[in-house]
């Protein structure tokens, strides 16, 4: 049997235009008494609902509400004669007969439960009949557990000023801890707790106390939940159970049914049980909550492995929950932060709102900025994923780049521009900046081309000696040369823009800071030059021998020499602050980063100084040769030297992180290197040009390989960056024409 608008024997829906306040609570999922209260008030208002749509002109019901609970009701119109419209919350809340089961079997416990029906304010105020602790005894056990789940619990029934203040969730167990047939239940947010226990005899008795701790008096632990957690208030299973229901036992089964859709239904084929089954079953029901997890353990144990694949799929589908879409968005988001790039693209193809959410764009804002990217990619035409709704530009730029690593990585390589020039002179220094490529060369020019067209733009001649170093910044472009002088150009129009006099010897390297170049020479002396006005500002001297590299942060001026020194130089005072003293031959490399000064020299070892205590923190042994080209970012270096290796350091432990070598190592010396976040470049004399991956070391593959390398081709220079990659190419014995090789690794966005 059931109330007047509950299922009925054969699992009818709920009927909303008969059903009460607690059969609604009870029944639906996320109803609590106020929503259940509204609903039978809307009722009254409207007599009777017309549809189940009628349910969202109740405050706090939405549509995801009626969704949830869509198999679980109906709407059929009650005749006008079984209207009640002036019944009091409190009878509303005493719509069913819920004691009916029970009182057909057994008269005692029926007339204990309507005693307290009759006085709401009593319960509510823990003056009733049962306040006390009195127990009221029942007769038989009733043959059917789900007779017993039919009687709803006192405290689900307690009217009162706090039911409205706040919606209840409900909770109950099977046994106390100690294992005898108590069943125990209360609803959070009220003050009484109820629970039957059965005596030996095989009655009921049914206690009502006070709820001042989750621990009942006799030392029963109300958390305990089959298979012994507690639900959490507004939990799932809390809100599909509807309010607690007295029963013997809440069980796995129960809480499979009650889920939509599901019912009983079976994965296993039709087999006749055996005859011993039930018995089995009855006799696993009367231990104690310790005996069964003793005898399931034992079970598991005596179980196949297709068997325990079963219990797997059967229980696994219960525990799932889509806890994403019920986040509020921003907790949401804060736990997606911690995917990669990758599983955040995965799960965006999990259902529609996880899609929403993975197309945040503040979201992909914090991936670019740990990927080193600084800009969004602004379409002029942005796709739209529904109406509405576009793609993040974050995202967009993210896609973006790991498309160009993958084009680094393992994309085809397209045949590169060729940009001859020079004749068969060698290219000696090299820049690359936006689209705008510049050549220095022994034949005393420098050429400027374009990266996109491969054309020749300007040629820049004025020099009467060999070009041997460069620097360039926008359209500036500043040149050293054998002819003891440096220029300034104008790499749009071609024009020198200044000459700069007052080195005796081979401007041999230079460094450019804003408007303000460093100037190393042949001659021991450094000289620090305002390219804005071609005047020299400051003349630094100290070194005993050529000036073979330097480094200028804006504040400090490095330099590296032939005399195997190190000095740190204050440029406006013309002082020399440090001479860095450990080196046994000359220096040739230098980086600076305003704190850390590392220099490479001919003597095999790399040094890393403190710029401000002018000590040696680090002496880097590996290198079997001279240290030729360097390249500092944040603690990484990466160097590569003339005994064809290339190594990666830890700058602050002074560790070599990994040695770029094996079977595809460079055949002769490296000439030239460059790294970003994801690879290294390397260059040699060998002709090729190949790219490793910096956090394992491995080789990916060669970028360039020479047809004339191993017998005289040979990549001077290389610079790269983003997408493209420029080479130097050529030869000292005519096997192979000097050009630019221009390779490029962009991603065409359609």
């Amino acid at each position: 049997m059931s109330g007047p608008g509950g299922p009925g024997p054969g699992g009818g829906k709920l009927d909303i235009n008969r059903a009460g306040v607690s059969e609604l609570e009870g029944a639906l999922s996320g109803i609590g008494r106020r929503r259940a209260r509204g609903i039978v008030r809307k009722r009254e208002e409207l007599k009777g609902f017309n549809s189940l749509d009628d349910l969202l002109h109740v405050k706090g019901i939405t549509t995801r509400i009626l969704e949830l609970n869509s198999q679980r009701m109906t709407c059929r119109r009650r005749p006008s004669s079984e209207e009640a419209p002036g019944r009091s919350p409190c009878q509303q809340g005493r719509d069913a007969p819920v004691p009916q089961m029970l009182a057909e079997e057994e008269n005692g416990v029926q007339a204990a439960w309507e005693s307290e029906e009759s006085d709401c304010s009593g319960v509510e105020g823990g003056s009733g009949p049962e306040s006390d602790g009195s127990r009221v005894r029942a007769g038989q056990e009733p043959e059917e557990p789900a007779s017993l789940a039919r009687l709803e619990p006192v405290s689900s029934r307690v009217c009162g000023a706090q039911e409205e203040e706040e919606e209840e969730g409900s909770c109950c167990s099977d046994e106390g801890e100690d294992g005898s047939d108590v069943y125990f239940y209360y609803t959070i947010g009220e003050r009484w707790i109820d629970y039957l226990e059965r005596t030996e005899e095989g009655s009921l008795i049914r206690h009502v106390r006070p709820k001042m701790k989750r621990k009942s008096e006799n030392g029963l632990d109300s958390r305990a939940l089959s298979p012994g957690k507690k639900l959490c208030k507004g939990s799932e299973y809390g809100r599909t159970l509807g309010p607690c229901i007295p029963s013997p036992t809440t069980t796995f089964g129960d809480l499979r049914n009650a889920k939509p859709g599901q019912g009983r239904r079976r994965r296993i084929p039709s087999v006749a049980p055996p005859p011993e089954l039930q018995d089995w079953l009855r006799t696993f029901q009367r231990w104690s909550g310790p005996e069964k997890l003793l005898a399931l353990d034992e079970l598991i144990d005596r179980c196949e492995p297709s068997q325990i694949k079963y219990m797997m799929q059967v229980i696994e589908p219960q525990f799932q929950r889509d806890f994403i879409s019920l986040l509020p968005k921003e907790l949401a988001l804060y736990v997606l932060s911690f995917l990669e790039p990758r599983d955040l693209l995965r799960a965006a193809q999990t259902c529609r709102y996880w899609r929403v959410l993975a197309e945040d764009n503040l979201l992909w804002r914090e991936k670019c900025r740990e990927e080193g990217i600084e800009e969004p990619l602004n379409l002029r035409k942005r796709r739209l994923l529904s109406p509405g709704f576009m793609y993040s530009p974050w995202k967009f730029a993210f896609m973006r780049q790991h498309k160009i690593d993958m084009n680094w990585r393992s994309g085809e390589l397209r045949a590169p521009k060729v940009l001859k020039g020079h004749d068969d002179h060698v290219i000696t220094c090299l820049q690359f900046c936006g689209n705008r490529i510049v050549s220095g060369s022994d034949d005393n020019t420098l050429k400027v081309w374009s990266a996109v067209t491969g054309e020749c733009v300007q040629t820049l001649v004025g020099h009467t000696g060999g070009v041997w170093s460069s620097q360039m910044r926008d359209n500036i472009v500043i040149s050293g040369s054998t002819d003891r002088t440096l220029k300034v150009w104008n790499a749009d129009t071609g024009e020198c823009v200044h000459t700069l006099y007052g080195h005796t010897s081979t401007v041999r390297c230079m460094h450019l800071h804003g408007t303000r170049v460093v100037s190393g020479s042949r001659d021991a002396t450094l000289r620090l030059w305002d390219i804005e006005t071609g005047q020299c500002l400051h003349v630094l001297m100290g070194h005993v021998a050529a000036v073979r590299c330097v480094q200028y942060d804006g504040h400090k001026v490095v330099s590296g020499a032939y005399d195997y020194t190190v000095k740190v130089w204050d440029p406006e005072s013309e002082s020399c602050i440090h001479t860095l003293q450990g080196h046994t031959n000359r220096v040739y490399s230098l980086q600076f980063d305003g704190t850390h000064i590392v220099s490479g020299s001919l003597d095999t070892s790399i040094r890393v100084w403190d710029m401000e205590s002018g000590n040696c923190l680090h002496t880097l042994m590996g290198h079997q040769s001279l240290t030729s080209g360097m390249e500092l970012r944040d603690n990484i270096l990466v160097s590569g030297n003339a005994d064809s290796t290339v190594k990666i350091w830890d700058i602050k432990t002074g560790q070599c992180l990994q040695t770029l070598q094996g079977p595809s190592k460079h055949q002769s010396a490296v000439t030239c290197l460059q790294f970003s976040s994801k690879f290294v470049v390397t260059s040699s004399d060998d002709g090729t040009v190949k790219l490793w991956d910096l956090k394992t070391g491995e080789f990916v593959r060669n970028l360039v390989a020479l047809e004339s390398g191993g017998s005289g081709g040979v990549v001077w220079r290389i610079r790269a960056s983003n997408t493209k990659l420029v080479c130097a190419v050529g030869s000292r014995n005519g096997t192979e024409e000097t050009k630019l090789l221009v390779l490029d690794f962009d991603v065409d966005l359609k």
